[in-house]
């Protein structure tokens, strides 16, 4: 019984016993003879780098015979240490890994209690138990690990040093020692061996060729291939002859009578003479220079980014490319301020964009980059494309004449400035002509200069241009164009704050993009701001709405109602007509939309207290010193300008004249200031009530300032700290407008008074800017008009509308007349 369970569990382990035998001879032969193969290898590897030929023949010998003498001990301690691993010792191996040694266990008989049934039982079961581990055998791996008999890893060198000379020797060295066994005399007389290697430039990706093998008298190689011929031997039995270098055999040396190197430039043969030697024809096959074409026009993307397709290709591969962007004097307008001749300027060098993976054989690529700011971009350039491959070849383009896109600018002020900075970057003799341009265009901001700080940063670059011009440097010319960009993108792209105000914009730059041709990307981004401000404005009024329930969002125009939805479809309309190229038409309704927009407007219930009434005056007055600050700044702008310390200010009694006149007048404004911060003003106690007074403070300090520097005829510093008072008046005041704001909203809110959203109610008594008539008879309304984020903008767009509107010859006399003595009060 025992037997044949014995017998069934061993075939069950078969084969992981099979597998744990044979890793006990691997076992043992590596331990036994790790000696004998490591002086295998070693010996190899010398014999694959050829040392024997490098050696005299008597060191050869002696090398043998030592290597011998350590071969057969190494072989004899081998064979007297081994010990052939027995089927037993793998099954006492197999069964020590397994938990209770199961496979000795069931070769064993029950001692005692063979004939009690009960303990019969309890030993079958065991058995059952023990055969059920051992049927989970798994082969024992063997230990291979020679650490504490080779301690200093000599088996790891000698196997390193087999594959170096696989990888850079060869075992057809090994075969030279058989010239040296007894017999082969005959062979040292048929003369010297060589060996001869050809490697063609790494970046062909070809193999090297080993002369040896090739039997081929004709060989085709690219130019550039290293040729590498050793000559074995006494020195002068053979000789080397070639016509494949280009250099001259009578200036060889002796040195490379047996080694000779030399790369492969043109056609020719290569001849070993000598007995053994060998002949080839070698072809060169020439390295084509690169090739490289531009496709397709050159695009401008949106943000002003340019692109242009380019392709190339090169027999082993394009390792770089370069497009040179010179201007194109001869297709330049020479007119305004580029009429002078511009100042030498390198050509703008651009790598071009290669793929990261893949064979760069022949592939297409886009070259995109932003040169917006590069006095070239607007202008003609010519863009010379250039390929170079790994040889050092260079591929041109056919130039391409092209005008070098770039940023463009839509608003007329940003346009402007954009010309002066390209102007100045021209030559620094147009410093005078720009200084003028932009007196000019500062001269009436109202209307025009919509954005407060672009104008006065403006005012500050034309103070740099006058004091500099006579001397203007690089450098300075560069901060102030760099200057000049970012107030143009100001005045662009704006940081408004306003919903209704960025749809205005948004307008202004699409209706301006409408008349002046531009690209589908540009047009198609304006379209997406405009949609983008109209749905924040939309979004605004929702708000509001549901803020005062009782208001409506309502837009009349000939008695037709349009809601949000009809407005985004006549935004569809207007892009499916650019799309057309039916500009005619999208002017037309871009007009009809503007109209629109320009009567939304929000007005609230009329319902005011004492205390808003107080604040609505304060915030008149210092609007009106604001104003009065923004004219007394203007005034010292003017002196700087005409070189004077100070100026004499006509209409303004009891002042003095020169810089005490103007500093005399701002230590009136401090004053006025001083008064109204002693005052009532909105939100006391509030956050947006403190913060505003704490501008107030900044702006008074400013002045103070101010007054200081004008007594001093220190009008260039006087002019920074006025700007720096009018930049803490708007801030203060806007701060003032919110707190004044939320106050309305909450008296509204109590009284149960919603506002109203365009609504045109023929019945009413409004004036013709849709304001009701104050109780105090006096012309104009009780309702505050400033409300929002940004009290003063408000004011100035309604005072810029108003003087639109008088100049509209089509608007009728009377509404004209009406207007004008609205002027007169402001």
């Amino acid at each position: 019984m025992a037997v044949s369970g014995s017998n069934d569990i061993l075939k069950s382990i078969a084969r992981p016993l099979r597998l744990t035998h044979f890793g006990l001879w691997a076992e043992r032969l590596t331990r036994a003879f790790w000696p004998l193969w490591t002086l295998v290898l070693s010996v190899l590897a010398l014999l694959a780098f050829g040392i024997q030929d490098h050696v005299s023949l008597d060191l050869v010998w002696g090398g043998a015979a030592i290597t011998l003498i350590l071969a057969v001990l190494a072989l004899g301690l081998g064979l007297r240490a081994f010990r052939a691993p027995t089927r037993a010792e793998a099954l006492v191996r197999l069964d020590s890994r397994l938990p209770g040694n199961p496979i000795a266990t069931l070769a064993d008989v029950q001692a005692i209690g063979a004939s009690d049934p009960a303990s019969l039982a309890v030993w079958r079961a065991h058995q059952a138990r023990m055969a059920a581990r051992a049927a989970h055998a798994r082969a024992v791996e063997p230990d291979l690990r020679l650490s504490s008999r080779d301690p200093f890893a000599l088996r790891y060198v000698a196997l390193t040093a087999f594959v170096m000379a696989l990888m850079f020797g060869s075992l057809w060295r090994v075969t030279s020692v058989a010239a040296l066994a007894p017999g082969a005399a005959g062979s040292l007389a048929a003369g010297p061996t060589w060996e001869g290697w050809a490697q063609p430039p790494t970046y062909t990706g070809k193999p090297t060729l080993y002369l040896n093998d090739v039997t081929a008298e004709a060989v085709e190689v690219p130019v550039g291939t290293r040729m590498q011929f050793r000559l074995y031997g006494e020195v002068g039995a053979l000789t080397l002859t070639e016509t494949v270098s280009g250099t001259d055999a009578a200036s060889v040396d002796a040195a490379q009578s047996v080694a000779r190197d030399f790369v492969l430039n043109t056609s020719g043969t290569v001849t070993i003479n000598g007995p053994g030697g060998r002949s080839w024809a070698f072809t060169a096959k020439p390295d084509i220079a690169p090739t490289i074409s531009t496709e397709g026009e050159i695009g401008r993307e949106a943000d002003g980014r340019f692109r242009q397709g380019f392709a190339t290709s090169d027999d082993y591969g394009v390792v770089q490319g370069q497009v040179s962007i010179a201007l194109d004097l001869s297709g330049i307008d020479r007119r305004f301020g580029l009429s002078a001749e511009p100042e030498p300027r390198d050509p703008v060098v651009l790598d071009l964009p290669m793929p990261v993976t893949g064979n760069r054989a022949a592939f297409s690529e886009t070259l995109i980059d932003d040169l917006s700011q590069h006095p070239f971009a607007n202008l003609p350039v010519v863009m010379s494309f250039s390929a170079t491959d790994a040889a050092g070849q260079v591929g041109q383009a056919a130039p391409l004449t092209v005008t070098l896109p770039g940023k463009r600018f839509f608003d007329p002020l940003a346009a402007a400035l954009i010309e002066m900075r390209r102007d100045l970057l021209w030559t620094r003799e147009n410093a005078p002509r720009s200084a003028q341009v932009l007196r000019a265009v500062t001269h009436q901001p109202e209307g025009f200069i919509r954005n407060q700080r672009a104008y006065l940063r403006l005012r500050v670059v034309m103070r740099q241009l006058d004091v500099g011009k006579a001397s203007l440097t690089p450098d300075v010319r560069d901060d102030i164009a760099e200057e000049l960009w970012q107030i143009a993108l100001l005045v662009e792209e704006g940081d408004l704050a306003s919903a209704m105000e960025r749809l205005r914009r948004a307008q202004d730059r699409l209706d301006e993009a409408i008349r002046n041709g531009a690209s589908p990307e540009e047009i198609d981004q304006l379209m997406q701001e405009m949609r983008q401000a109209l749905a924040d404005y939309m979004q605004q009024l929702a708000e509001e709405a549901e803020r005062n329930p009782d208001s409506q969002l309502s837009q009349n125009m000939e008695g037709m109602e349009m809601s949000g939805d009809q407005l985004q479809e006549m935004l569809d309309e207007l892009q499916r007509l650019m799309e057309e190229g039916r500009m005619a038409e999208a002017q037309e309704l871009m007009e009809m939309l503007r109209q629109l927009m320009e009567n939304m407007q929000v007005t609230q219930g009329q319902g005011q207290g004492q205390g808003q009434g107080q604040g609505n005056q304060a915030m008149r007055e210092l609007g009106e010193t604001l104003r009065d600050q923004q004219g007394l700044s203007d005034d010292a702008f003017r002196d700087l300008q005409d070189g004077q310390p100070g100026g004499e200010q006509e209409g303004q009694e009891g002042e003095g004249q020169g810089g005490e006149g103007l500093a005399q007048r701002q230590q009136e404004l401090r004053d006025r200031l001083g008064q109204l911060g002693r005052g009532q003003l909105p939100g006391e106690g509030s956050e947006r009530g403190d913060a505003g007074r704490q501008q107030m403070d900044r702006a008074g300090r400013a002045m103070r300032d101010a007054e200081d520097a004008l007594r001093r005829g220190d009008l260039p510093g006087a002019l920074d700290r006025q700007a720096e008072a009018m930049e803490a008046l708007r801030e203060g005041m806007r701060n003032f407008g919110e707190a004044l704001a939320e106050n309305q909203r909450e008296q509204q809110n109590g009284a149960d008074q919603g506002d109203a959203f365009g609504r045109a109610d023929p019945n009413s008594q409004r004036d013709p800017l849709g304001r009701e008539p104050g109780d105090s008879a006096r012309i104009g309304s009780d309702r505050n008009m400033l409300q929002g984020e940004d009290v003063y903008r408000r004011a100035q767009d309604l005072l810029d509308e108003i003087r639109r509107r008088t100049g509209d010859q089509q608007r009728p006399e009377a509404e004209r007349d009406y207007l004008r003595r609205l002027l007169d009060m402001f």
